[in-house]
């Protein structure tokens, strides 16, 4: 019989990854709301994200091996 071990651990992590989304997504949504009559507040968000954005494309690209 074939071990499973393997794949189980793999739909778990990949279950905890989702969920970790879900949860960044509905915070982010929150914060949109509450900010939405501060343009101010909700640039500083945008550039903030912009920021984070940027580091992971570029961690992306540096641990990528070329094809």
């Amino acid at each position: 019989m074939a071990d499973l071990g393997p794949l189980t651990a793999e739909v778990t992590r990949n279950t905890e990854v989702d969920d970790s989304a879900v949860a960044l997504l509905n915070g982010l949504s929150a914060k949109i709301v509450e900010l939405k009559n501060d343009p101010v507040a909700l640039q500083a968000l945008a550039d903030q994200l912009k920021g984070s954005s940027d580091k992971l494309a570029a961690a992306i690209v540096a641990n990528t091996p070329a094809a």
